[in-house]
């Protein structure tokens, strides 16, 4: 039984979804302790994005409880707002606006002293710099990747919510990023919550991993700590056996 942090960044408990009588979610409890990085993985329909969209306060649970930086979601997330921020491959900026006009947009949106350095900080920092005026929407795959996390950490936020953040870049980009990512985390003391595929990526990054499928969370621990539980080489491989229903979830109590 897993008992709740209440200095959790994030505190999720009894949350369930349900789509037209269908659960996306289905009861899954965790926390994500402040200052770490934590990966929610599963397999296309585990119910990740779902989860992080509940979260976010941006889809409303069908039971449950969310409380982010000790603010209940439902009911006062505007007091945190401006604290965290997200990014999704599936959220498209405005693609008529220069990748410039949509993170001074954004700036505006969160507040942001000093926008415009802030935003020059960014475009440096993830190699943006090149095409800060081209339309967003006559950027490459990898160049939205990375503009969409310039977009996630315009507000410097305090928790960052991350869906596939390395997706269509390049090997030596997203090792370059994910060591962004690290050093943002270590210099602000920024809590990561990150949902991926990219098994070393996971490995690492995460201080802590939870295993999701068919809406539920079927194990949980550290990449390490998994990955010998399973009597595996690597988490790509804990992975598989999850999806498979072999090895060491089968019959766990992770409530």
């Amino acid at each position: 039984m897993l008992v709740p942090d209440p200095s959790a960044a994030v505190l999720v408990e009894d949350l369930s979804k349900s789509f037209r009588g269908v659960a996306a979610v289905n009861g899954i409890s965790f926390h994500v302790a402040a200052g770490s990085i934590t990966g929610l993985l599963g397999g296309n329909g585990a119910g990740k994005t779902t989860t992080i969209g509940m979260i976010l306060g941006l889809v409303t649970p069908s039971a449950g409880r969310v409380s982010v930086l000790g603010h209940d979601i439902a009911t006062d997330r505007h007091a945190i707002l401006h604290r965290i921020n997200f990014q999704s491959p599936y959220a498209d900026l405005p693609h008529r606006l220069t990748a410039r006009q949509n993170l001074r947009v954004f700036a505006r949106l969160y507040g942001v002293p000093d926008a415009e350095g802030r935003i020059e900080e960014l475009a440096v920092n993830l190699d943006l710099t090149a095409f800060m005026d081209r339309p967003a929407g006559r950027l490459s795959a990898g160049q939205k990747t990375r503009l969409a996390l310039a977009k996630a950490m315009i507000n410097s936020p305090e928790l960052l919510l991350l869906d596939e953040p390395t997706a269509s870049l390049d090997p030596d980009t997203a090792d370059w990023i994910r060591s962004h990512l690290d050093d943002y985390r270590r210099d602000r003391g920024a809590t990561i919550l990150l949902a991926s595929h990219n098994m070393p990526e996971v490995e690492r990054l995460c201080d802590q991993v939870i295993l999701m499928k068919d809406g539920r969370i079927v194990d949980r621990g550290g990449p390490a700590d998994l990955i010998a539980r399973y009597g595996r080489t690597d988490l790509e491989e804990v992975f598989l056996d999850v999806a498979r229903n072999r090895g060491a979830a089968a019959g766990r109590d992770v409530a």
